[in-house]
């Protein structure tokens, strides 16, 4: 098929280069000429294992190309894919300004019978909406549409794409299915689960999951919050939780709260949804709470930690991600907690294998540097903050000959700790026993 995505953001991006992969032929389609610009000399400009050289293998077999030209690519497609941006206003409301453009710019120059189909993530009714206008605006184009919400791990994205748990499709009528399961016949072929429905469904599974495993996590920190006052562990509670199949071990990791593009965004969209159809939403809306809270109680216990006051002393902080194999920083509880340890007076020294550069601008005053074992010199504590594994394997006896004091404080729970305590330092951690913050 031919096929164009519009919008070459993480999900755009990652949908593109896995379906020429599949053996379409794809244009991405942007406004932003540097990026564009970038694409087209081989530079990806957001860091996913296994995407770089999908796209320089697909773009070599002429079977992606990148464009900021709707005149050239909307006209030759079968099915266009809308994948731009839904911001959360203040009200918790997804921004549709960047969907309406795209149909608006896209109606004129769609050729007869081709299927438009939302990938962006839109609240409840959005692609009715699309349909409808689309309609308005080309009522004879026997245009159809479908809804195809995406659900992609960041640093597992191109693996979730190729070997899908599900793929889930609202169609509006046979056309749009037809075109969507041939979109994904190679997927299918293999056996891949599929859920074929209406579009306001389709829509919604996607807020219903994200939704649930933010509850998920919010739920495994109050019970580690439990723990630390009962000297229970958290790991061993997550083992055997998950060893139930009807709970699965899947985000029951004890932490610093949730963050990244998708379930803040998604689960204040839900709340704003269910408000305007008069629905409640209390158990999600107690899970938001909760992650809310949750890295201000992470800066009290550093704070605490380091006998009440961090002001003028030396932190080292590893991770600025919201998770590993990312390079993503936005609703990073990293991010937050590092400005509040600068708000407390703290000196910050922060290193992350990806998220350096796009954290400059966001935390002034923090010093970066180049390796893990820079951020511990003269340190009073070294704070873990994301999950990278190069994080999980550190030289002890050289953090501890390094930093001031010999402390870490590592809110991803990534050591033993009677390991830590083996190696002469103080350790604490989150929701177990001998090891609590």
């Amino acid at each position: 098929m031919n096929i164009t995505i519009i919008g070459t953001g993480y999900v755009g991006l990652v949908t593109g280069a896995c379906l020429s992969d599949l053996g379409h032929t794809v244009r991405c389609l942007d406004v932003d000429e540097k990026k564009i610009e970038l694409l087209n000399k081989g530079v990806v400009p957001i860091y996913e294992p296994g995407l770089e050289e999908l796209i320089i293998r697909n773009t070599a077999a002429s079977r992606l190309r990148f464009t900021t030209n709707y005149e050239e690519a909307i006209p030759q497609s079968d099915a266009v894919f809308v994948a731009v941006g839904t911001p959360s206003s203040n009200t918790g409301e997804a921004d549709l300004s960047y969907v309406d453009s795209a149909i608006e710019t896209m109606a004129p120059l769609l050729a007869e019978g081709t299927t438009v189909v939302m990938k962006s993530t839109v609240p409840v009714g959005t692609t009715r909406s699309m349909r409808d206008k689309l309609t308005t605006l080309r009522p004879d184009a026997g245009i159809s549409v479908g809804s195809n919400p995406e659900f992609l791990k960041q640093g597992a994205a191109v693996q979730d794409f190729m070997h899908p748990d599900r793929i889930v499709v609202g169609a509006q009528d046979a056309q749009a299915e037809k075109a969507l399961r041939e979109v994904y016949q190679p997927l299918l072929h293999l056996g891949a689960n599929s859920v074929f429905t209406d579009l306001a469904t389709a829509e919604l599974i996607k807020y219903a999951s994200n939704a649930f495993l933010a509850v998920k996590l919010s739920f495994i920190n109050e019970i580690a919050d439990l723990c630390e006052q009962t000297d229970a562990s958290i790991t061993d509670i997550a083992i055997g939780m998950g060893m139930d199949a009807r709970i699965s071990d899947s985000f029951l990791n004890a932490g610093p709260g949730y963050g990244g593009s998708c379930f803040p965004k998604d689960t204040q969209a839900l709340l704003h949804t269910s408000h305007v159809h008069g629905a409640s939403s209390r158990i999600v809306a107690s899970a938001v709470d909760v992650n809310r809270n949750r890295k201000a109680q992470m800066i009290e216990r550093v704070v605490r930690i380091l006998g009440g006051d961090v002001s003028g002393k030396r932190i080292g902080a590893l991770g600025l991600t919201f998770k590993a194999n990312t390079d993503d920083l936005r609703e990073s509880p990293a991010i937050d907690i590092i400005r509040g340890l600068v708000g407390h007076g703290a000196i910050v020294r922060a290193y992350d294998p990806q998220g350096i550069e796009n954290a400059r601008p966001l935390l002034p005053g923090v010093e970066f540097v180049d390796g893990p074992y820079e951020t511990v010199v003269d340190a009073e504590a070294l704070v873990i903050l994301t999950e990278w594994p190069e994080f999980a394997s550190l030289d002890l006896a050289r953090v501890k000959e390094m930093a001031a004091t010999p402390t870490i404080i590592d809110f991803r729970n990534l050591y033993d700790v009677q390991y830590v305590a083996d190696a002469g330092l103080s350790y604490h951690s989150v929701g177990r026993a001998s090891g609590n913050v």
